[in-house]
């Protein structure tokens, strides 16, 4: 029993990438760091039109990467997100949650729980390999980035706790002094 249960733990980590930091396209290893220039993201907005990182270049911009629509721990971190974003229109934050759900899956989600921003199709897992998030059997782990501006990392949060990360996000968007 205890060789099946370490040959399966084995053949998980082997799947995780665990053994050692993701090599991103552009020759970096591991999360992109700050002061890197963010990867071009677009995903689709409740109204259906498509919404581009480079577009809103000028105000900060949130790139989160979460594991799986509709599970718990991502239901509750897009609802924060949801609830919080009277507090961040204002501040002219676009907020796009990516994962590998397909277009289908993402509008299910943001339709049953009202989501006002961008969800992203990342189902090649390409734009989550550009910004050096690692992957489990084919989900993305919750990690956030803010984008700046001038369209370069300015915050990485790689340990992340759904239900206060909205508000932790906000506060360091606050301190940047993004242009109104």
């Amino acid at each position: 029993m205890k060789t099946a249960v370490y040959s399966l733990l084995g053949f998980v980590f082997a799947l995780s990438g665990a053994c050692g930091p993701i090599v991103r396209p552009d020759g970096g290893h591991g999360l992109l760091p700050i002061g890197a220039m963010a990867p071009e993201v677009v995903g689709e907005a409740p109204d259906g039109s498509v919404t581009r990182l480079s577009a809103v270049r000028g105000h900060a911009a949130i790139v989160y990467f979460y594991p799986k629509d509709g599970t718990p721990g991502c239901t509750k971190e897009a609802c924060a997100f949801r609830d919080a974003f009277s507090r961040y229109e204002p501040l002219h934050v676009t907020i796009f949650g990516v994962s590998r759900d397909s277009s289908e899956t993402h509008a299910e989600f943001r339709t049953s729980h009202h989501l006002p921003f961008s969800l992203v199709a990342d189902e090649s897992g390409a734009i989550a390999k550009a910004y050096g998030v690692s992957s489990t059997l084919g989900m993305d782990a919750r990690v956030t980035f803010l984008v700046g501006a001038d369209g370069r990392v300015a915050r990485v949060w790689p340990d992340v706790d759904p239900a206060v990360h909205a508000n932790e996000v906000l506060a360091a968007v606050e301190s940047l002094g993004n242009p109104r």
